[in-house]
Formats: structure tokens, C-alpha cells, sequence
């Protein structure tokens, strides 16, 4: 039997860099491909090329060849620092489009049929999550759709863009929303950073006895999901005859408050929250639903958040010592 081949696009960035360590232990080879190399560690891919997936010759020269598989976990994504400030929007919806444009076309042409990507939470409604204690993420509730961000209509779009390949060129695609998925190895710093890892780096920043900054009033709830549960439902979903899309994410459900206390927790410091007022922290309530896929794909997570937030703490607190100190603010997206 021969090598199972996989493209995996966005290999370096955190899901994608985890994705292809574990794609290598199940004995597959494997094409890495994205604009920048892995940050915090040596692509663990057979091949890893450096590109950009936006010029159609780039996705030509990589999509070479008739892929088993391909992963397309490839866009221009970030937390809210970057999502909500307005400023990105022309370059969030323009460069993952394009993306998605030309990978689907590319894999058209070699025969590569079998093709994930990974969607988000965010393409919810936000009429839905206006309540922090009671939001609706069902994939049924997706419309009237009305998402938050142009990030989460830039992913609307490229589901539909999906399902239609699969409809007219019987391409076997699957897809996930992945709801705020975290843990090592991940952006920490820098603008891009999503919750867990913000909150984390600024607990280990502050000194016992200090505080950190929490955007908004820290009322606003999300669920977390680290990184290994994630890929478990992914394998899970590539494994079945099923198409999607399917939430992949957790539902224990807590405030951004809530979240720093279980890291401050963790860290066995004492530390005062402080929240602060910004424009924009996104919804005011997201949680994932897993009914659909516990009953089609008998799949949920098995372990607590926080678990996930002690090996990522661990992590994180060992960046930080080698790093310059960096600001107090904490933003959430997702």
C-alpha cells in the first residue's frame, strides 16, 4: 500500500504546525506549505514551502500533483486587536478568499478530491449572541446570517465556496468551525494573539501582587478548545462520509474573567483583574454546540479547559522569560 500524500496548507501557523506533526506519527507524507515558516519549532513535513497562497502560480507550483488529501487551514486571521479595528478588513476578506479561490481550483485540476477547510465560529450570527449566558451556535442557526466581522462573512463565503465545488465537481469536502482553539506553540504577543494565549502571557509577565487588563468588562463568554482535542474531531470528520459543517470546539462556557482567574490559578500568583473599555470585543456570548457532531461522529472533548491551560501556561511563562516584558491589555475574538 502505498504512501498516503497530503498538502497542508497554513503549516505554518499553530493548528497547521500541530496538524502535520500528527499526520507524520500516523505514517503520512506530507507538503507543508505557507507565507512564513513555524515560529516556535522545525516543520515536522516532508517538503515545507515557503509561499504565498495567493498568487495562483504559487498554489500551481504546489498543488502539483494529485494530493490524497489537502488541509486548507491557510488565511489572514488574528485576535481582536487585529480583527476589529477596521483596519485589516480589506486584507482579511481579499487574501483568504484568494486563497480558497485557488486552492479549490488547483485541486479541480490535479484530482484532488478530498479537501478540508477550516471555517469558524465566528460566521454565527450576531443577533444570536447577544447574551452572554445563553448563545445559539447551532450549525442550523447560521442564517439569516449576520456575522460580526468581516473575517466571519470572508468565512461564510468560502463555506458556500466549498460546498459548491462539492455539489458541481463532486469534490469530497469537508469542513469544521473551529471554536477558539488553543494551547503551545501558538501566537502569544504581537497583536494577533486570541484570548488563552494573551491572558497567559500576561500573567506571566506580571509580578505576584500585580494586575493585568482585561478588554471590556470581562463579562463576555466564550469556550475553548485545546489543540489535540481539535485535531482528534478533524481526523474524525476526514474519516467519515460526512461533509459538515460541524462546530469542533468545547462547551464549557466561561467569562474572559473567569478565564484569567483560572490562569492566575494556575500560576499560583496573586493578581488583581482590571477591566478596561474598548470599542470592541466581539459578541457578547459564544459557545460551542456539539450535538450534531457527538451524534454523527460520537465525538466531544475529553478533557477540561483547564487542563489545556496548564501545558499552555507552562509554555507561555517559558517565552515570556526570555522575552521583554510586553503590555497588560487582553482581547478576545472568536
Amino acid at each position: 500500500m502505498s504512501m498516503k500524500k497530503v498538502l497542508v496548507c497554513g503549516a505554518g501557523g499553530f493548528i497547521g504546525g500541530h496538524l502535520v506533526r500528527k499526520l507524520k506519527q500516523e505514517g503520512a507524507w506530507v507538503r507543508g506549505v505557507d507565507i512564513k515558516e513555524h515560529e516556535f519549532s522545525s516543520s515536522q513535513a516532508d517538503e515545507f514551502i515557503l509561499g504565498d497562497l495567493t498568487e495562483q502560480s504559487v498554489v500551481r507550483s504546489v498543488l502539483d500533483m494529485r494530493f490524497d488529501e489537502i488541509y486548507q487551514l491557510a488565511a489572514d486571521m488574528g485576535g481582536a486587536g487585529y480583527i476589529f479595528t477596521g483596519e485589516n478588513d480589506a486584507n482579511v476578506m481579499h487574501n483568504s478568499a484568494s486563497i480558497n479561490l485557488n486552492i479549490l481550483q488547483q485541486a479541480l485540476k490535479t484530482g484532488s478530491k478530498k479537501i478540508f477547510y477550516s471555517s469558524s465560529a465566528c460566521i454565527y450570527p450576531s443577533y444570536n449572541q447577544t447574551d452572554p449566558d445563553n448563545p445559539k451556535c447551532s450549525e442550523d442557526s447560521a442564517y439569516p446570517a449576520d456575522p460580526d466581522s468581516d473575517y466571519g462573512w470572508e468565512k461564510l463565503f468560502s463555506e458556500r465556496l466549498y460546498l459548491a465545488f462539492g455539489r458541481n465537481h463532486g469534490m469530497n469536502v469537508k469542513i469544521a468551525r473551529f471554536h477558539n482553539i488553543f494551547g503551545p506553540e501558538g501566537t502569544w504577543t504581537g497583536g494577533k494573539e486570541k484570548a488563552p494565549a494573551a491572558i497567559c502571557r500576561k500573567v506571566a509577565e506580571a509580578p505576584d501582587g500585580g494586575s493585568i487588563e482585561v478588554w471590556g468588562d470581562g463579562k463576555q463568554t466564550r469556550s475553548f478548545l485545546y489543540i489535540d482535542e481539535c485535531l482528534e474531531g478533524v481526523s474524525r470528520l476526514m474519516a467519515s462520509d460526512l461533509t459538515g459543517p460541524f462546530n469542533i470546539g468545547s462547551e464549557e462556557m466561561v467569562t474572559l474573567n473567569q478565564l484569567a482567574e483560572m490562569v492566575i490559578g494556575i500560576s499560583e500568583k496573586s493578581i488583581d483583574i482590571k477591566n478596561i473599555p474598548v470599542p470592541h470585543t466581539g459578541v457578547r456570548g459564544r459557545n460551542s454546540d456539539n450535538r450534531l457532531i457527538a451524534e454523527k461522529l460520537k465525538w466531544s472533548p475529553s478533557k477540561t479547559l483547564e487542563e489545556g491551560l496548564v501545558k499552555t501556561y507552562q509554555w507561555i511563562a517559558e517565552q515570556v522569560s526570555e522575552q521583554v516584558p510586553q503590555t497588560n491589555k487582553v482581547a478576545v475574538v472568536g
